[in-house]
């Protein structure tokens, strides 16, 4: 009787025990879960490797495009993030990921929904309204463009948000007819694929000649070069 009660005494505790490292394997998986739009030094995969290729693409990273967020990719990042006005920390979240091109929201639309013939449109409203401007303020007119498109206030169509009335300079004078150069059409290419350094801007406007009193009383996102972005 004593030999069966120690064998069931052993057999508890094994079992007890196989609960427990269950438990203890168990709870770091759904951490790891649940932070998995983060990456930081010491991540990689693809995810890093389509990162490290942006930020190259952009001249912010100079390393090798391995996959592997290492101290340059993670300077890379913050080199990004203090250009685009974001929390310089080296972290790759929600809110970089999106001014990369590269969140998973459903709000984003992606370059497939869209034609060549709309992507050199957007390209030549770019050229004709911001060519002066640097790479990351041509992307940024682009977003306000796919912005409205997305927009209940405005028209769903990117022909029809750019040639309404009034609703952009180039068109009113012609510029939207002058041929678009490869950055002002990699600046389209990026605002279609979801970069938005307009932080989710619809209007934007040069303070200096802007005469309307009404843009001067929406909300900022941001001001990058001589432009203002607005809601």
């Amino acid at each position: 009787m004593k030999k069966i009660f120690k064998i069931t005494v052993l057999a508890l505790m094994v079992l007890t025990m196989g609960f427990a490292i269950g438990f203890t394997t168990f709870t770091p998986s759904n951490v790891q879960t649940a932070y998995a739009a983060v990456y930081q030094q010491g991540s990689s995969g693809s995810v890093v490797k389509t990162m490290q290729q942006k930020l190259k693409n952009w001249g912010y990273y100079k390393g090798s495009v391995d996959g592997i967020f290492g101290s340059k990719t993670k300077e890379a990042v913050k080199y990004f993030q203090r250009k685009n006005g974001l929390k310089v920390d080296g972290i790759v979240g929600n809110q970089t990921l999106k001014a990369l091109g590269m969140s998973t929201s459903s709000s984003n639309s992606s370059s497939g929904t869209f034609s060549d013939s709309d992507l050199n449109l957007l390209a030549r409203l770019i050229y004709g309204e911001a060519r002066g401007e640097s790479y990351v303020g041509q992307v940024a007119v682009g977003a306000v463009v796919m912005n409205r498109i997305r927009s209940a206030s405005f028209p769903n169509a990117m022909a029809g948000v750019i040639y309404q009335s009034y609703a952009f300079t180039a068109v009113d004078d012609g510029q939207i007819n002058l041929t678009p150069d490869a950055t002002a059409r990699k600046a389209a290419q990026d605002a279609m694929n979801g970069w938005d350094p307009s932080y989710g801007a619809l209007y934007y406007y040069n303070p200096a000649t802007a005469t309307s009193s009404w843009i001067f009383s929406r909300k900022t996102t941001v001001t990058i070069g001589n432009h203002v972005f607005a809601i």
